[in-house]
């Protein structure tokens, strides 16, 4: 993806600037403990300080592997070996690419940046207690198999598609509509795994690093929309639990699915209701939370938990539309097949 400036990232930085220079009431600052016994970081105004720049990188999976079945905690020791042989496995994938493909994008780049790490729990998953995901209600399988049989539209994958004949049969993320690791919720893959958290008296900014996508929550107890408008990323609105902040979304479109990560995708989102909790818990870290409930798709609500660390690094501009380069070659590559079969008939 290119690096060079665009419209679109000039006028999210304005958006962004107009609420960061929303007034700032003189509240006094109050001081509470953080997890390792030293001050809770506060803004001006008093809220629990989450602003700055915060990696969710881990190479933990999302639902537990089936050798911790029985574990919910693991050594540093056991945590260091899944980063290891996850790492080796990454840069296996650097193998050169069959004759006629064109391969991906280096795993040595991506695991440099990453950096090699795994969480002592097991999973990203930490409800249901087996570190899980449920199981599809049957009304949700009945919808999945007639969604397949009516050719995969709307394509809900992030990356991935029904076929290339047009771009609106590839994955949202080809597209450059959503991320395929912002969600929301969040979810650690691959690259640009960095987030930058704004805050004002009313407002809190979430400015993704990939595809620069960026989610302005009211904190202001504002009514919410009204069901009929749906958008990409949901509806928001966050408030104050003690010193964790809480987002709570809803109004999602059909057009991607109730939870997803990077290959595969699940239902529809369009009765998704995403909690996602902020809770700064020292100076170098928050612990991130989000709660999917969807009873259309999902047999009972499930959780995921990790933490977000601090970072120097700056954010990247993900100019996905200016370098969607992969997109262009993938159609034109399929209509050169096209052309190819007809020739040889």
């Amino acid at each position: 993806m290119t690096t060079q400036p665009t419209r679109e990232v000039r006028a999210l930085s304005f958006v962004v600037a107009i609420v960061l220079l929303l007034p700032v009431a003189a509240i006094p600052q109050g001081r509470s403990a953080a997890a390792d016994g030293s001050a809770m970081p506060r803004t001006p105004w008093g809220d629990p300080d989450l602003r700055g720049i915060w990696d969710y990188w881990t190479f933990t999976p999302l639902e537990r592997p089936a050798e911790f079945a029985d574990r919910d905690l693991l050594t540093a020791e056991e945590a260091a070996v899944v980063a290891q042989q996850s790492t080796a496995e990454a840069l296996a994938r650097d193998a050169p690419p069959p004759p006629g493909q064109v391969g991906g994008y280096s795993q040595a780049v991506w695991t440099d940046r990453a950096r090699a790490t795994a969480l002592t729990q097991p999973s990203l998953l930490v409800d249901p207690p087996d570190g899980k995901l449920p199981p599809l209600t049957p009304q949700a399988q009945q919808r999945a198999e007639a969604h397949r049989a009516a050719g995969g539209r709307p394509v809900r994958l992030r990356v991935g598609g029904a076929n290339a004949d047009g771009p609106e049969a590839r994955g949202v993320s080809e597209r450059c509509v959503v991320g395929f690791s912002t969600g929301p919720p969040m979810l650690p893959a691959g690259y640009n795994n960095n987030v930058q958290l704004f805050q004002t008296p009313g407002y809190v900014v979430i400015l993704h690093e990939m595809v620069h996508d960026a989610r302005i929550i009211p904190l202001d107890g504002r009514a919410p929309l009204p069901t009929s408008i749906r958008q990409w990323l949901g509806h928001s609105r966050g408030h104050w639990e003690g010193d964790t902040l809480v987002v709570d979304t809803t109004n999602f479109t059909d057009k991607t699915g109730s939870f997803s990560t990077s290959f595969v995708s699940w239902g529809s989102a369009e009765r998704l209701h995403l909690v996602e909790r902020f809770t700064r818990v020292d100076a170098e870290t928050v612990t991130y939370e989000f709660t999917v409930d969807d009873p259309a798709t999902f047999a009972r609500p499930f959780t995921g938990r990790f933490p977000l660390h601090r970072t120097d690094a700056p954010l990247y501009e993900y100019a996905c539309h200016e370098g969607n380069h992969g997109l262009f070659n993938m159609l034109s590559g399929a209509r050169a097949e096209e052309r190819a079969a007809d020739q040889n008939r």
